[in-house]
């Protein structure tokens, strides 16, 4: 993973921003910790979907990427998928169910994608993309159960280790939806450097992630409760044996503490935060026993709130 990694930052480099690791003090010292953010609230499209759908866009070879690509989201991966698209000058059709975002959802429309309303459930999102990639012969390129993807991802964690120099921050805290951020980030910690210990944070209504990491059994199937709407789908297949295998643990945060750190986060940054984004804080601040005096990087992961 981390020669594909390294190989996807310098594909990349042309079409994301090299998002800032911003020291946090006033909020670390509350939390009991040295905290660093890594901002890709601050990316292109708002949030780090960029960095995984411009490396499958632009790995595609001529004859399938002619025909478009296509995908089911519920926001910032279709928006990032749709950007990397029209920067290829290329289709892209993205399946959207009803109730999402509407922040989310303009952003995709406004990359001209081709928007494609569903029912609001997995098994409608995966029919009509289905449908979609019949009809026209798109590629589909999977939010997080694609290789190409989670390597994307995984230059969030190059660009940590770069920097923050040295021997690297002690722990590095990313949110846990389907897996493509945490797998990536983990996989390239894992063998660059091997020190820094990684943890996962879910909300406390969405933690099949933490479920099946303790009992090694991947849960497939589960209601979330959460106002992290990033955050709301199942650990993918690949993604939970990457993390298995690099991640010390997941924890999980209640949505309320999530909220209450949004406003800080913002002024930190100096860019929006949405709650999926806000909740690998919350991750330290409802485990502070695990944190305290170590230097901590947070991982906020996106900057597209709701209205």
């Amino acid at each position: 993973m981390l020669a594909d990694t390294r190989a996807a930052a310098r594909r990349i480099a042309p079409h994301i921003e090299r998002t800032p690791l911003v020291e946090a003090t006033a909020l670390g010292e509350r939390l009991g910790c040295k905290l660093w953010l890594k901002a890709e609230n601050l990316q292109v499209a708002g949030a780090f979907k960029a960095r995984g759908a411009h490396n499958a866009v632009f790995l595609l070879p001529d004859n399938l990427a002619s025909r478009g690509v296509a995908t089911h989201s519920s926001g910032n991966h279709g928006a990032a998928l749709a950007l990397a698209a029209k920067r290829r000058a290329i289709r892209a059709y993205i399946v959207v169910p009803r109730g999402a975002n509407p922040t989310k959802v303009a952003a995709i429309e406004s990359h001209g994608a081709v928007l494609i309303e569903c029912e609001p459930t997995l098994d409608a999102r995966e029919s009509r993309l289905a449908e979609v990639v019949k009809s026209t012969g798109a590629q589909f390129i999977h939010p997080y159960e694609n290789a190409d993807v989670m390597a994307g991802q995984g230059t969030v964690a190059l660009e940590i280790i770069d920097q923050f120099g040295g021997n690297g921050p002690d722990v590095v805290v990313a949110p846990l939806g389907g897996g493509g951020l945490l797998g990536g980030v983990s996989s390239v910690l894992h063998e660059a450097q091997p020190s820094v210990v990684v943890y996962g944070v879910e909300p406390t209504g969405a933690a099949d992630g933490q479920r099946g990491f303790r009992t090694g059994v991947r849960v497939q199937n589960h209601v979330p409760d959460t106002v992290a709407d990033g955050l709301l789908t199942t650990v993918g297949v690949p993604n939970f044996e990457v993390i298995r295998r690099c991640v010390t643990d997941i924890v999980v945060a209640p949505d309320a503490v999530t909220m209450s750190l949004v406003a800080d986060i913002e002024k930190a940054t100096g860019g929006r935060v949405e709650p999926s984004g806000a909740v690998s804080v919350a991750g330290i601040a409802s485990n502070r026993d695990l944190f305290e005096g170590r230097s901590v990087v947070a991982v906020i992961s996106g900057g597209n709130p709701s209205p």
